[in-house]
């Protein structure tokens, strides 16, 4: 059985009471998370309106399009370092609140370089909500829940693209690229307040160890934490090859109107929330986070080498269903990859290796669209899914399942 609950040292919360507490927890912080994604993640399905109004080259929007994962990067541990000595609620309320003023800035701004800056200062102040929301959901869930509760929370990626996918392409249409924007500042700011009213940080065990020592960094002397980055990281490159290019694909290939193309992506990215819920029920129930996540990779390898056949020598109807399919299995492994991590650090280490988590994965998303952008211009969209395809089976490889179920 690959989980435990000495480790995770979280579970204390969740059995000392809180029955119903604890699935508003995990509604806030769910909600915190979506409302962040959709604009981090949703910027993807503003391209065709900022290569219009903006006069920028795909390259150049994918450029964009990575700057708030830049941001959120470079300020992710240091929202971990936060939480773990302040707690989850201040986090969030004061991580929220500022990404609603850099995007009410963003609205007042032009041109690449102002709007690349804003962008990265929302996506740097949105960090919070990575660092801290997933620390108050595995706070108040036992051991036996988790895998479910952070695959349910973890579902606000797809439903932050999903609600961006639905959203972003008719108001861009209708009111332009502040309407867009618009929409999504007032998301923020709405969970802004509601954060602050209401979540409730979960019970603590005490800040040393019971002979007085600090918890030792559960980096030390093991590989094991850094295989798990490594191998999340490299399931991130197809989630945002798809993501980020998947509606682009539909209307430079298959000639679709960007309107229907982001109802298509919604489609895909609700497949994506049931895909996380359902990896994460998965992993409780054969007591494992990683076998799962394994299994997972090789169904991915597969899908995105089938898509890129498909985009490269036979463009057909089959290559819609396949991105679908792509963008619910990439999108699986996300809470199995966070679970595992904030089990095996504990809780006095929860948020700094979520921190990392976050960064491993967020450098990967901030370097695909610009990259695949790139490989697209210059080779195709068959090339840019065939990487994709690699990048699923060397994770595969990395994914340390025997030196954590084994040691179980």
């Amino acid at each position: 059985m690959g989980i435990t609950d000495t480790k995770a040292g979280t579970g204390t919360a969740a059995t000392a009471g809180g029955g119903s507490r604890r699935w508003l927890m995990l509604a806030l912080g769910t909600a915190a998370q979506t409302s962040s994604f959709a604009f981090v993640y949703g910027l993807p399905y503003l391209i065709p309106v900022l290569r219009g109004s903006e006069r920028l080259s795909l390259s150049q929007a994918g450029l964009l399009v990575a700057c708030p994962t830049v941001g959120l990067l470079l300020a992710l541990y240091a929202w971990g370092a936060a939480a773990d000595r302040y707690g989850e609620r201040v986090v969030l309320a004061s991580g929220l609140g500022l990404a609603t003023l850099a995007l009410t800035a963003a609205l007042l701004v032009h041109g690449l370089v102002l709007l690349g800056l804003m962008f990265a200062l929302a996506g740097a102040a949105g960090a919070s909500v990575s660092a801290a929301s997933g620390r108050v959901v595995l706070g108040w869930f036992p051991p036996e829940q988790r895998g479910l509760a952070m695959g349910i929370r973890q579902t606000s990626t797809p439903l932050g693209m999903l609600v961006a996918a639905v959203s972003m392409p008719p108001l861009a249409a209708a009111y332009g690229l502040r309407g867009a924007l618009l929409f999504v500042t007032l998301l923020s700011a709405v969970m802004t307040v509601l954060v602050a009213l209401l979540v409730v940080d979960p019970p603590r065990p005490p800040r040393t160890a019971p002979g007085g020592a600090r918890p030792a960094s559960p980096y030390r002397g093991s590989r094991t934490l850094w295989r798990i980055h490594g191998a999340s990281a490299l399931m991130v490159w197809p989630q945002f090859t798809v993501g980020a290019f998947g509606l682009v694909f539909l209307t430079d290939v298959r000639h679709w109107s960007p309107v229907a193309a982001g109802q298509l992506m919604a489609c895909g990215q609700a497949l994506a929330a049931c895909c996380r819920i359902g990896a994460g029920r998965w992993s409780d129930a054969v007591g494992s986070r990683l076998r799962p996540m394994r299994a997972l990779a090789g169904a991915v390898g597969a899908a995105s080498l089938l898509l890129a056949a498909c985009a490269q020598w036979w463009p057909s109807a089959a290559s819609v269903v396949l991105l679908v399919l792509l963008c619910g299995l990439s999108a699986s492994t996300n809470g199995l990859s966070f679970t595992s991590v904030a089990e095996l650090a504990g809780p006095r280490w929860a948020g700094r290796a979520l921190g990392v988590q976050n960064i491993g994965q967020n450098l990967t998303a901030s370097l695909a669209p610009p990259v695949v952008g790139a490989l697209i211009s210059a080779s195709g969209y068959g090339t840019a899914f065939a990487c994709a395809a690699v990048c699923g089976v060397a994770a595969i490889a990395v994914v340390p399942v025997r030196a954590v179920d084994g040691a179980a």
